[in-house]
């Protein structure tokens, strides 16, 4: 089942339209929640909208948080496999230029990984679909079927193939993986939180020398310097080496400042890479692809995560990091969270019984996210002030001690036991921390 769904005759098309579990959007936190769940035994329809491979907008660097994940996976991250590794953290501000390895811990890789969107989901679609589940690309869902009598969603509505045939699929779970506009989840009836913080992320590919660089970089400091006077932007700039000839170059902005609507995005990206060194090549001859920008759903940002039958994975549940604008991490840890839950759930005898284990979904994700996010707002607040983000970057980066520890903080990196006294102070931290 690569490109298309599954023939199937008229009196085989109800079961072949029906499993245990649908899974909506194909992306690293459905791809991811579908995968585990196969992988227990359970059909699982894994429905996808667009055709495989298929370009997302990304930063295209994952820490080692996200490379973990590719490993329970059974993922090839071999050099030979295409994946470039990265050492660490290339934090540059107020002038000064610190480079942080990723730590050594007991619970993560002590390197990190690059690669582009284009294929990357692809690979955890096809590993899902070797488990066991069913895929179906070019197929777009359309409203959530309704139990009359009891509310909950049994099934959803979609157009599959280019014919966009009108097909029904139907399960008595449904996990809404499609991302941050999951239109499923606003169909039940799930908003967004408009008190939590929303982010923007711009990026283009460039030709350039520094397409092999095994540090991500990040600058801290991201000036407007196009108006009579310079301005601080509430965000960073990356620069990521790809490793086959190009740089992914992009912003990630949060929406704490005024300036965030007022902004073309697209434009401040230009702005900033027109100030890079002429050598590094990041001028409009050498982009090789369009500016595009997408929103960081971040720190919970709709809730409940789980409700009359329907579980919210990744952006779709605003699980993003506000610290430092991590997706794939938490969309990927949030699946086999999700499946976890869902395997024990579908173990229970009555329906009550049942009810009661999917009801432990959101809990777990407080319990695992819910302080560190907390914590992670009220670094969106404080960044948000220019004077703030201005003095912490000229001090803060003359301390290397201090930097390691903002690292493990900012990049969620800590070993849960056992660790060192930075990781003692982080854990304790977001356990006192309200969980909301």
């Amino acid at each position: 089942m690569s490109e298309t769904a599954p023939t199937e005759s008229a009196s085989s098309g109800i079961s072949e339209r029906s499993a245990d579990v649908i899974v909506v959007g194909a992306g690293p936190a459905g791809s991811t929640t579908a995968y585990y769940l196969a992988k227990a035994g359970l059909d699982v329809l894994l429905l996808e909208k667009t055709a495989f491979p298929r370009e997302k907008v990304c930063g295209d660097g994952l820490t080692p948080r996200a490379t973990k994940q590719l490993v329970s996976m059974g993922i090839d991250i071999s050099e030979e496999a295409g994946w470039l590794r990265n050492r660490g953290l290339r934090i540059i501000a107020g002038g000064v230029r610190l480079q942080l390895d990723w730590p050594e811990l007991a619970a993560y890789p002590d390197y990190g990984l690059v690669r582009k969107r284009d294929d990357f989901d692809e690979q955890l679609a096809r590993q899902a679909q070797k488990a066991g589940a069913r895929l179906y690309e070019r197929c777009t869902v359309g409203a959530p079927i309704i139990d009359g009598r009891t509310g909950r969603i049994t099934g959803v509505e979609a157009r599959l193939g280019e014919e966009k045939t009108p097909v029904t699929f139907h399960a008595p779970l449904v996990v809404a993986a499609d991302g941050n506009s999951t239109r499923l989840s606003l169909a039940m009836g799930l908003h967004r939180r408009e008190d939590r913080p929303m982010g923007v992320a711009v990026r283009t590919y460039f030709t350039s020398p520094r397409h092999d660089d095994d540090y991500l970089e990040s600058w801290l400091e991201l000036w407007d310097r196009r108006g009579a006077e310079d301005r601080l932007l509430p965000g960073y700039g990356w620069i990521f080496g790809m490793g086959d000839g190009t740089s992914n170059v992009g912003l990630g902005v949060l929406n704490t400042s005024s300036s965030f609507k007022e902004l073309d995005w697209r434009e401040v990206l230009k702005a900033w890479c027109a100030s890079m060194p002429e050598d590094w090549g990041y001028t409009p001859e050498n982009m090789t692809g369009p500016i595009r920008g997408a929103a960081l759903p971040m720190a919970f940002n709709r809730q409940p995560h789980y409700t009359r039958g329907l579980l919210l994975v990744g952006d779709a549940g605003g699980m993003v990091n506000p610290f430092n604008g991590e997706g794939i991490a938490y969309a990927m840890e949030s699946g086999q969270i999700a499946a976890d839950v869902i395997v024990q759930a579908q173990a229970r005898a009555t329906a009550a019984q049942r009810e009661l284990a999917l009801q432990r979904y959101p809990k777990v994700l407080k319990d695992t996210y819910g302080g560190y996010y907390t914590l992670g707002r009220a670094f969106v607040k404080l960044i948000g002030n220019p004077k703030v983000m201005k003095l912490a970057a000229q001090r803060g980066l003359t301390h290397p001690m201090l930097m390691r520890f903002t690292l493990k903080l900012l990049a969620n990196l800590t070993d849960p036991t056992g660790g060192d006294a930075m990781d003692r102070i982080i854990n304790g931290l977001t356990k006192v921390t309200p969980r909301a």
